[in-house]
């Protein structure tokens, strides 16, 4: 029985898509987890067949004793694959020991770590000014040095979140920001980039045999409170021919660089005075409605085409269609307790609105957005313009209404 191998889960988004898609394409599919909700709860997870419960997930020797069971089982291991961090790399590494389809393991390593990538690429033109902060700096004795560079930007250098991303415009607020960051990562250096200013891109990008098949571009909508929280997608990202040439060199360069032979992965990044400077990458396919997102726009399914690779198979990715395409996430502006949301249906009546996805579930507690995860809904909306697009997933947002009580 052929079968995938999925190391961690969400409820909702790529990884959660993988899965169902995995199950599609024929696959028996066993989803590894850490999560014991993700058993007693295991209608959410409908389309997987078999799940394996592990304290560690990243216990390399149990995980090889729980794929050699399955094998002892008769199942025939196709791949092992996450689309979570930090397993991404790990997956690849898995599937390198059972001598399966190899994806580029060092490359997508290097790019779990944000101070890793920073220090290969320093030389190429798209690195924005970076210095680290070791765990046994003082503050004392890095303010004269930085003060010249507010605003910045600190994160650690392994998060794969936007709560930990934290703009520093004072000293006062540089001292709160290492207080919190040391907190939550001890004994971790930390990376400290300048702030840029200009339009932010989302780029996926699936690499089969050194070849770049896909990079589709995506232009972000960031609300920042604090933390940078994106609440809105075009596709495609509007630049010019120019531009986008430039983008391309500048992907294949990072490609090179990095050694990406066969795998997928996003980068961000920002065009600064027509220059593009690179925010960060990710080994794995953006979160979310991605997918989706590529899909209406292009016809493509980008994560079947991933899954493929990581199958050892040649990914097709020819364009069926061009539409543009606006995903427009809702988030809200008071913690309170959820009584019920109203809306979906008369927002889904609004021609050219393809999506709507309602995240939480009644009596769970909402709040103000302080990471990507404090987004609750999305709509998204197909047409012919990008004007065109961004209008009807604007008017059907509206239709949706959160009911709480304070709390």
């Amino acid at each position: 029985m052929k079968t995938i191998v999925f190391i961690g889960s969400y409820k909702y988004g790529t990884s959660k898509e993988a899965l169902m898609i995995a199950k599609e394409m024929g696959y028996y599919v066993v989803l590894c987890t850490d999560k014991t909700k993700h058993i007693t709860s295991n209608s959410d997870f409908s389309e997987v067949d078999q799940i394996v419960l592990m304290e560690d997930l990243l216990d390399e020797q149990q995980m090889v004793e729980e794929i050699t069971s399955l094998m002892d089982q008769g199942k025939q291991i196709c791949a092992c694959v996450s689309l979570i961090d930090p397993y991404v790399s790990y997956a690849a590494s898995i599937s390198k020991y059972f001598e399966l389809a190899e994806t580029s393991t060092d490359s997508l390593r290097l790019m779990e770590d944000k101070i890793a990538i920073r220090e290969k690429l320093k030389n190429l033109p798209i690195t924005p000014f970076y210095t680290i902060f070791q765990p046994e700096d003082s503050l004392e004795k890095l303010e004269n040095e930085f003060k010249s560079l507010l605003p910045f930007i600190i994160k650690p250098p392994i998060s794969n979140g936007s709560k930990d991303v934290l703009l520093v415009e004072t000293i006062e607020k540089f001292a709160n920001a290492l207080k919190l960051l040391k907190k939550n990562h001890p004994n971790n250096p930390l990376l400290i980039e300048e702030f840029l200013q200009g339009p932010q891109y989302l780029i996926e990008i699936l690499v089969y045999n050194n070849d770049i098949k896909f990079l589709g571009l995506v232009e972000q909508e960031v609300l920042y409170n604090g933390r940078f929280i994106v609440t809105g997608y075009r596709f495609p990202g509007k630049v010019d021919i120019a531009e986008y040439r430039s983008l391309c060199t500048c992907i294949s360069k990072i490609i090179e660089e990095i050694g990406l032979e066969n795998g997928s992965c996003h980068m961000e990044m920002k065009l600064v005075s027509g220059e593009w400077k690179l925010i960060e990458t990710n080994p794995r396919m953006a979160g979310g409605e991605m997918n989706r997102i590529i899909e209406e726009g292009t016809g493509i399914n980008l994560l079947k085409e991933i899954l493929k690779v990581h199958l050892g198979e040649e990914p097709i990715l020819l364009e069926k269609k061009k539409k543009h395409v606006y995903a427009k996430y809702l988030t809200i502006g008071s913690r309170g307790k959820l009584l019920k949301i109203l809306g979906k249906e008369q927002a889904l009546m609004h021609e050219g609105v393809r999506h709507v996805h309602i995240k939480p579930l009644e009596g769970r507690i909402l709040t103000t957005p302080y990471s990507m995860g404090n987004r609750y809904a999305c709509v998204i909306a197909v047409s012919e313009t990008a004007e065109q697009a961004v209008g009807i997933a604007l008017e059907a947002a509206k239709e949706i209404k959160f009911y709480l009580e304070p709390f």
